[in-house]
């Protein structure tokens, strides 16, 4: 019997991964932020740990180091609604033994599920490439300097959100946003939200 933890804030995505798995020996725990995560993370041992990458109020990459503090042998596979050159890289390096975007067929997911379950690293084609390019070269983008919440506001800012649009869904105040703003700008070496969604359009990082 498989026991998968899905851990997403939206209920169809819940629901359609235990579909998937409607005709196995399947046990579900179901999370839908960080504090129920980690409730369920410390009642009872899980076969995997399937994390949304954007949970409401607090970035995945952050639950994920924190699920690898508490479960260090736990695979957790990231499935994300972004791109993955926006946070793959980050994800396996933080400790995730997969990254599979949400657009990614049934079939798909359940292979990778599986794939995880059974000790193995599930990867796309495309990010193996792209992992192939990064390791021939030493130097590194601009935003590859953003710690992951600023990657987070990056690419929200680029997807044409508003400060406020953006503190609403990361559950934040608009000050603090108005602040990871100012940073990313800085790190960047830029100056207006027009220069950064032009650099996250070039570099594959707006959705």
């Amino acid at each position: 019997m498989f026991r998968i933890l899905v851990i997403d804030d939206h209920e169809v995505v819940r629901e359609g991964i235990k579909g998937i798995f409607a005709a196995d020996a399947a046990e579900f725990g179901e999370a839908c932020n960080q504090a129920e995560a980690l409730k369920h993370l410390r009642e009872r041992d899980w076969d995997i740990a399937v994390l949304d990458i954007s949970l409401a109020g607090r970035s995945g990459l952050e639950v994920l180091k924190e699920i690898k503090q508490l479960r260090p042998r736990l695979p957790v596979l990231i499935l994300s609604m972004h791109a993955e050159e926006q946070y793959a890289m980050r994800a396996f390096k933080a400790g995730a033994a997969g990254y599979i975007s949400k657009g990614s067929s049934r079939d798909e997911l359940r292979a990778a599920i599986l794939k995880v379950i059974k000790g193995g690293r599930y990867i796309s084609p495309s990010l193996a490439e792209k992992m192939v390019v990064d390791l021939s070269t030493s130097d590194k983008l601009p935003h590859e300097t953003l710690s992951d919440r600023e990657l987070e506001v990056l690419c929200l800012i680029a997807s044409g959100r508003t400060v406020g649009e953006i503190a609403a869904q990361l559950s934040l105040s608009d000050k603090t946003i108005s602040t990871y703003r100012r940073r990313i700008l800085d790190k960047m070496g830029m100056n207006t939200n027009a220069e950064l969604t032009h650099y996250a359009i070039r570099n594959g990082l707006a959705e």
